[in-house]
């Protein structure tokens, strides 16, 4: 019991900072551009030869804290808004991700991203507490990012050969 009390209790630590450093990025900004917008336009080369745009990478970066909030980023800068989006409409999603230039490609590689990348801050700080080591989060940390970009740049080969061969 107590173990889950500290688990929460470093989510909340994390989460909190996180929610206004989000906030700043998304209503802070250089000539009229958000600085969200401003890092998703410098990642959006290495996004793309993952599948992705670089909003998409953005808010995988941004949602470490806490995974559940990487689609309501995505969807924030989407549609321009200073603070998070949370649509309950399906549909309604779906309409703004294919008009944001979203391809079955790119949601493939949005679900294999979401399976193999780092985890999240809450537990990172886990992984640090129950091993005593840096290191090892550090790995656990690199091992699945390392993976989820690779393999998401193998699909994007593989399915533009077979776009160029049919």
């Amino acid at each position: 019991m107590i173990e889950h009390f500290l688990y929460f209790g470093r989510a909340i630590v994390v989460a909190a900072p996180a929610g206004l450093i989000i906030w700043l990025f998304a209503n802070l900004g250089i000539n009229g551009q958000s600085l969200l917008s401003i890092i998703a336009n410098f990642l959006d080369p290495f996004a793309n030869l993952m599948g992705l745009d670089g909003y998409i990478l953005t808010a995988f970066i941004f949602g470490i804290p806490a995974n559940e909030i990487v689609l309501p980023i995505i969807l924030m800068c989407y549609l321009g808004s200073n603070s998070l989006v949370n649509l309950d409409d399906t549909f309604s999603i779906g309409e703004i991700l294919i008009q944001n230039g979203w391809t079955m490609l790119t949601a493939i590689n949005v679900m294999i991203f979401t399976c193999l990348h780092f985890p999240c801050t809450t537990t990172l700080l886990t992984i640090k507490k129950e091993t005593g080591s840096w290191k090892w989060t550090l790995i656990s940390f690199i091992i699945p990012t390392v993976c989820g970009i690779v393999i998401c740049m193998c699909t994007t080969l593989f399915y533009n050969v077979y776009r160029v061969i049919m």
